[in-house]
Order: structure tokens, then sequence, then C-alpha cells
């Protein structure tokens, strides 16, 4: 019980039972949107209920009626703030940030995959779970402002050679080329045919590493 005496039990009981209505009545103001879409802004206005209303629960110098306002204070800043959100765009740009796009026509979109904290093997795992082996498979792949990978993919006939990102499938990228085939570069998803003798720097990246490119189909 630490500090408290057990007769608190009770008042914590009733406090847990107000905040819990509180945070039901609080999430249907805020609507579907706020529930089933959690942009950045929205996680911290999460965060923020949940402090608000969890302290009052179980500790007796923070006051119901206190934490109910602060509770609604939240509410109709998120009120506002998506209001503005709906009607100028620049303002929800700046606030969630903008979709971007990832791979675009079965390469990386080096520039953008830069900018966003995604490593490789996460981005490959997203990917997999999407049944997809290689990425030429893939016609543009975008990461929404939720966080969310969007997929877009080719016609199995249109399908190309492209990088593949089964594990540990980049672990051993090529010193020299022993056969004319198609060849992926492993830093951007670059493909070309080359020709036996040194591998040479990616036209697109300039990076020097290959592997041997797929063109297998997706399996769905």
């Amino acid at each position: 019980m630490g500090h408290e005496e057990w007769s608190f039990i009770l008042e914590i009981i009733l406090r847990t039972a107000i905040m819990f209505l509180t945070i039901i009545i609080g999430l249907r103001i805020l609507g579907k949107r706020g529930v089933k879409q959690l942009s950045l802004f929205e996680l911290v206005v999460i965060i923020g209920l949940g402090s608000a209303a969890g302290d009052p629960m179980f500790n007796k110098d923070v006051g119901i009626i206190s934490s109910i306002i602060v509770f609604f204070v939240i509410i109709l800043l998120y009120s506002i703030i998506t209001h503005f959100i709906g009607k100028y765009k620049g303002f929800e740009q700046l606030l969630e940030g903008k979709s971007i796009c990832l791979i675009e026509n079965g390469e990386f979109a080096i520039d953008n995959f830069k900018k966003e904290n995604l490593g490789s093997d996460e981005f490959f795992a997203e990917l997999r779970l999407r049944g997809v082996s290689q990425l030429g498979q893939v016609e543009t792949a975008i990461e929404e402002i939720s966080g969310e990978i969007s997929v877009f993919f080719y016609e199995d006939k249109d399908v190309k050679f492209g990088l593949p990102i089964m594990p540990n499938s980049l672990e051993k990228p090529l010193k020299k080329i022993e056969k004319d085939d198609y060849y992926a570069c492993t830093f951007c998803g670059h493909t070309e045919i080359k020709t036996p003798g040194d591998t040479r720097k990616c036209s697109k990246c300039k990076k020097n590493e290959w592997i041997p490119a797929s063109n297998k189909k997706r399996v769905t």
C-alpha cells in the first residue's frame, strides 16, 4: 500500500471508475479518427489524456475535478487544431508531416528514404509480410503519415528484375561478375545487365556492391 491507508482502496475504485467513464466520453468526442488513425499529433493527445486520467486514479493529492478540466482542455485544443488541419493543408503537413514515396518503379527513392528514420531490415520485413520477395514486384511503396507502408504491385506480367529482400540475401555482395545476367545494387536497388569482369559503380547511387537480381513473381 505504500504510504496510503487501506481505507483509500474504496476511493481508488471510485476515482478509477470516474476517470474511466471520462476517458470513454472523451474518446467519443474525439470520434473515430482520433481512435483509429494515430498520427504523431494524435499520439501526443492520447499520451496527454492518459496522464490526465491516470494520476487521479490512485493519487489522493490530485483532485478529480482539476483532472477532468485538464482532460477537456486537451480535447478542446484537439478539436481546434483538427479544425485548422482540415482547413489548411500547409498546417496539416507542418503538424503531421506528409506521405513519402520510398520505392518507385522497383527501386529505392534514395533521397526520400534517407529522410526517414527507417532501417532497411525493418522496411524489408514490412514488404515480406505483404508477400514481396524482390523489389521488382513493387511499383510504388509509400510511407503514410501514420507510419504504415502502402504498397502497390506490378501485375505478374510486368514484374521486373529487382533486388532480393529475403533474409541474408544482401550479406555477400559480389566482388566480380562471373556471367552475363541481371544484377541489383544493394544500396539503391537499381538493376542492370552486367558482363563478366569488374562490378563497376552503380549509375544511380555510385555504390559498388551488387548481387544477382531476381524476377520471381509475388506469391499471394
